[in-house]
């Protein structure tokens, strides 16, 4: 069944419509917050938030846009909201992954030189994307940890298409800039990573 008529359906009252509709979406809402907040209690929230406001608003959904985008763009609204706070984002830069400084993957062996290594990678990585301009970090967000198309960044951030995509690059370049000056990488690549 498609988007579209669960959504009739969903209209209709038909509760088990719009679950299957929040099983469908969930996912890529979810891991959407998660890159722009890098918090799994915050991003669980901000998903959970979207599908109550999803259900509240489904009547306003007009066919527009996927019903993907629409719904990402409801999260993005409540991910904005959660990072206007400057308390928030300390806490962000200065939390991970498990609370212990380290991403998940390398929590697990900490006495292995490649896990320093990643580790150290890892927190300068998230730093220099934290530090982006939020035009520029914001279209690389949705993109590359929700997944999304540049279209569809693009409606989520009310912005056309081929600024999203400006951007995400635009993003990238200054990220491969910034690592490169600090000895990661090839000077001489050009390409995007």
């Amino acid at each position: 069944m498609s988007d579209n008529e669960l959504v009739g359906l969903a209209l209709g009252g038909d509760r088990a419509a719009f679950s299957e509709l929040v099983e469908r979406h969930q996912p890529v809402v979810f891991r959407t917050a998660l890159g722009a907040l890098r918090s799994r209690e915050d991003a669980e929230d901000v998903t959970q938030d979207t599908f109550v406001a999803a259900f509240r608003e489904l009547a306003r959904f007009r066919n527009e846009s996927s019903f993907r985008t629409w719904v990402l763009t409801i999260a993005w609204n409540r991910v904005r909201d959660r990072r206007r706070s400057v308390a928030r984002w300390l806490r962000v830069f200065t939390s991970d992954r498990n609370g212990d400084g380290r991403p998940a993957a390398v929590a697990e062996d900490p006495s292995s030189e490649r896990a320093l290594v990643d580790d150290e990678t890892y927190r300068l990585v998230r730093t220099l994307v934290g530090a982006l301009p939020p035009k520029y970090r914001d279209p690389l967000l949705i993109t590359v940890f929700g997944g999304q198309t540049f279209e569809a960044a693009g409606r989520v951030l009310n912005i056309p298409t081929g600024t999203a995509k400006w951007r995400a690059n635009e993003a990238r370049r200054l990220l491969r800039v910034k690592l490169t000056a600090r000895g990661y990488g090839n000077p001489e690549r050009t390409q995007s990573p």
